[in-house]
C-alpha cells in the first residue's frame, strides 16, 4: 500500500517535469503531424484502466484518413506513412500519454491499456492486470524478443500486479528505455499479431 502511494506521486511528478522539459519537442511534433497527416493531430481511443474503469488514451496520429471507393478506411498498412512509421518506431507517438499519467488514468510503468472489448476474454488470473494502472512502459519490456504472444504478455501483466515493487519497476524502466533506443521491439517482419478477440475465439473452436 505504501509503495502504491509513492508510485502515484512519482508518476505525477515525473510526468509533469518530463512534459515541461519536452514541451518544445511536443509542439514541433504537433506541427509535423498536422503537416504530414492532417487533422486531428491526436488519436484518441477508449481503453480499460485500473478496476476496468474506461478512460481516453491519447497518442499522436500515425495514419492518414484515406478511404476506399465505399468510404471505408483503408487497411492500416495502406494508411501508414513513412513519418507515421518513424513516430511509432521511435515511440514518439506515445508522448501524449504523459497527459493520461498526469490525470491519473495511467502510470509510467504498468500493463498495456487495452480496449474494453477485450475485457470479457481475459482469464480470472489475467484480470489481475486491472489491480494496477495501465502503463506507458509495459512489464513485457523485459522480454528480449520482437514478438510476444498474448498469453505471455498477459502473464507478465498479471505477475506484475502480484509483485508490485520499486525494484521491479526500476528493472522494467531500464530495459524499456534500452529497447526504445535499440528499437528491438519494432522489427516484426511480415508477422501480424491477431487481436485478442480473434485469438481467443479461435481457441474456442
Amino acid at each position: 500500500m505504501l509503495f502504491r502511494g509513492f508510485k502515484r506521486a512519482f508518476d505525477f511528478v515525473s510526468a509533469v517535469l518530463l512534459f515541461i522539459v519536452i514541451s518544445p519537442i511536443f509542439l514541433i511534433l504537433m506541427l509535423l503531424v498536422r503537416v504530414n497527416l492532417g487533422s486531428p493531430v491526436f488519436f484518441t481511443q477508449v481503453r480499460s484502466g485500473m478496476n476496468q474503469k474506461p478512460f481516453k488514451l491519447i497518442k499522436f496520429r500515425t495514419m492518414t484518413n484515406a478511404v476506399d471507393e465505399h468510404g471505408e478506411l483503408l487497411p492500416d498498412e495502406q494508411r501508414q506513412t513513412k513519418f507515421g512509421g518513424f513516430l511509432r518506431s521511435s515511440s514518439l507517438d506515445e508522448l501524449p500519454e504523459l497527459l493520461c499519467i498526469i490525470k491519473g488514468d495511467m502510470s509510467v510503468i504498468g500493463p498495456r491499456p487495452l480496449p474494453p472489448a477485450y475485457d470479457k476474454y481475459y482469464t480470472e488470473r489475467e484480470k489481475k492486470r486491472f489491480n494496477v494502472r495501465g502503463g506507458l512502459l509495459p512489464p513485457d519490456s523485459v522480454e528480449n524478443s520482437a514478438i510476444i504472444t498474448w498469453d505471455k504478455q498477459l502473464e507478465y501483466e498479471a505477475n506484475y500486479s502480484e509483485t508490485l515493487s520499486l525494484k521491479n519497476d526500476l528493472r522494467i524502466f531500464i530495459l524499456a528505455i534500452k529497447i526504445i533506443f535499440t528499437r528491438n521491439n519494432t522489427d516484426y517482419g511480415t508477422y501480424v499479431r491477431q487481436t485478442l478477440i480473434e485469438e481467443r475465439k479461435k481457441d474456442e473452436l
